[in-house]
């Protein structure tokens, strides 16, 4: 680290709850100040994603309410990572089941992602989801009411342009899938 970038010089925990920890990170400034930076730490490391085409070429989203932003979104399942799925493909297999009702033939990694930087240490793996089963019913938690909304990618590119699909996830999970499906489409 070079003389004039900023130096963290400490860190404590403000607040800890059951996945999220507030933190708070002392930092020197290459002008010798010191100025005192929140963020939030993600216990479990963060979680997984999927992308499920059906057989039909239309990737399924869900549409559910989520109370930070009092706001119903459109997005891909997704959950956070067990202690005991180290192997984050497990934790996005299992989410599109239980979210879906849908388990995949195939799981393939996409991407990665560190979902917001400026203040989250979170990370999210992103699969696509392929060769798709309907094995039953959803399986959600008490709380959560998820409704299964496919759609083409054409409708989730424009979603993603018109700003109507806003998550971050997903906006990069969508478009991860479309530059594999055009890249694989053109030979390159």
């Amino acid at each position: 680290m070079s003389e004039q970038e900023p130096k963290r010089i400490g860190r404590r925990t403000v607040q800890s709850g059951t996945i999220l920890e507030f933190m708070e990170d002392t930092v020197r400034l290459p002008d010798g100040k010191v100025e005192h930076w929140d963020f939030v730490h993600h216990k479990k490391g963060g979680g997984a994603c999927a992308v499920p085409v059906l057989p039909d070429g239309r990737i399924l989203m869900i549409r559910q309410f989520r109370p930070c932003i009092d706001s119903e979104v459109l997005e891909l399942p997704a959950g956070v990572r067990d202690a005991s799925d180290p192997d984050t493909s497990v934790t996005a297999a299992r989410e599109l089941e239980e979210e879906t009702g849908y388990r995949c033939g195939r799981i393939e990694k996409l991407l990665s992602i560190d979902t917001t930087v400026a203040w989250c240490d979170e990370k999210t793996d992103i699969y696509l989801a392929e060769d798709l089963v309907k094995t039953g019913e959803q399986t959600l938690d008490e709380a959560e009411s998820i409704r299964l909304c496919p759609m083409t990618l054409k409708e989730l590119l424009e979603g993603i342009r018109e700003g109507r699909i806003r998550d971050a996830k997903t906006a990069a999970g969508v478009l991860a899938y479309a530059v594999r499906k055009g890249a694989h489409e053109y030979g390159t």
